[in-house]
């Protein structure tokens, strides 16, 4: 309808001619809505379907709509206008997944976490700092999506099947119709460019990569052995034999679903890698990894969201793991360190009396102030606090740490930041 508007402003088609185009192009839009109209496979492709269409409906007019269009602009649009509006959706629910990870991060602002490194415990976190990782991941996906989007928004039309149209067509006012932001530059360029399907395959790969470390964390943490959460029934499944079980299927669904998604970047790559310019009937299988990947992508984003919505942590599981395993040893060899003794003598000496609670079966805290001062006599009586989950939490009050305070401040931060990249 876009195209044949041009059409009519170029003098090309009459008013009437125009107006019985439009109309009879809205009533197989209805018919195609309605699930009514009929497709056939002889007509070879959607265009000729809907013309053939057209010209059952209003006559020989319907011939003059191709004028000035080939399928090859006529598919990247449509393909652009598809993909903006995939775009906005997943950026909308890529919003909604992280102000529900924010609002559970500020449910659990005094709930205490061991922090893994190497999948050992390392150091105590607080659990809201641990999601607002999660939450920066999904922002710069959410910016790398607008950005993405400029480049999208480009109107391929009037590059007719490579070399421009021979028709005085006003390219602006169609992209205001069809609410591009710019025209393509170069009609060869315009109906064999497809990078910004290889950019948005990326980005989706990204985010379903994100998405899959997370559920790695949730099958992990509703082990019997973490025992950190618990997932609603809704999103787990029993054993078909093991009456015990209750197994994180969703995450493990989630993550396994990352492949398809990965896969659909390597085809979308695949299938440029030899194209001569310009357009080749190859750029045909573009269509149903990107189909699948906005499906997928969209099914997961929504189904996770709910997921964090409905789910139950045990703090008191996190709590005793981050009181054992040392996690409070960096602490102790900092104390060293504000008493003057260099970083490296003490990070040995730390080593040292880790050693010796280990063969005494002791944890840090067992341990006497003269059990200390026999390794150092610059330990007093305040190392207690400096070597308690919270001494170790309060110490870290540096900007993105996990203190109390610092994790606060980075919740409203987050909050405002959520809003942008609408």
């Amino acid at each position: 309808m876009a195209h044949a508007g041009g059409l009519r402003r170029a003098k090309i088609l009459t008013v009437a001619e125009y107006q019985k185009i439009a109309a009879g192009l809205r009533a197989i839009e209805r018919e195609i809505g309605q699930g009514r109209f009929k497709f056939d496979p002889e007509l070879e492709d959607i265009h000729m379907n809907i013309e053939a269409a057209l010209t059952r409906k209003i006559g020989a007019v319907a011939g003059k709509l191709h004028t000035g269009r080939s399928r090859n602009d006529q598919v990247a649009t449509d393909l652009r206008l598809y993909l903006k509006d995939k775009i906005k959706l997943l950026n909308g629910l890529l919003q909604k997944f992280c102000l529900v990870l924010l609002r559970t991060a500020e449910r659990q602002k005094k709930v205490i976490l061991p922090g893994h490194t190497h999948l050992q415990i390392a150091q105590p976190v607080l659990l809201a700092h641990h999601l607002l990782a999660y939450v920066e991941m999904f922002i710069r996906d959410r910016q790398r999506l607008v950005n993405i989007f400029s480049r999208v928004d480009v109107l391929p039309l009037g590059a007719a099947a490579l070399a421009g149209t021979a028709y005085p067509l006003d390219r602006q006012a169609i992209a205001r119709e069809l609410g591009f932001a710019v025209i393509s530059q170069n009609s060869i360029d315009a109906v064999a460019d497809r990078d910004f399907l290889v950019e948005f395959q990326a980005a989706a790969a990204l985010i379903m990569v994100h998405l899959s470390r997370m559920s790695e964390e949730l099958i992990l943490w509703n082990t019997a052995q973490f025992g950190y959460i618990e997932l609603s029934d809704a999103y787990t499944t029993g054993s078909s034999i093991m009456p015990q079980k209750k197994n994180p299927d969703i995450p493990e669904l989630v993550r396994g679903k990352t492949g398809r998604v990965l896969g659909n970047l390597q085809n979308m790559l695949t299938v440029l890698k030899g194209l001569p310019l310009a357009y080749n009937r190859d750029l045909q299988e573009d269509k149903q990894p990107l189909f699948d990947t906005v499906q997928t992508l969209t099914d997961c984003l929504r189904i996770m969201t709910e997921l964090w919505r409905t789910s139950k942590f045990r703090a008191d599981k996190m709590r005793a793991d981050a009181e054992r395993g040392f996690a409070t040893a960096t602490d102790l060899a900092d104390y060293l360190v504000r008493r003057g003794v260099p970083f490296r003598q003490a990070h040995e000496l730390t080593g040292r009396i880790v050693a010796h609670c280990l063969k005494q079966d002791k944890a840090l805290s067992d341990l006497t102030l003269a059990d200390f001062r026999r390794f150092s006599a610059k330990i007093g009586a305040d190392i207690y606090q400096s070597i308690s989950l919270a001494g170790s939490l309060a110490a870290r009050n540096v900007y993105g740490g996990t203190a109390p305070a610092q994790v606060a401040a980075a919740c409203q931060r987050v909050r405002k930041r959520i809003k942008l990249y609408e």
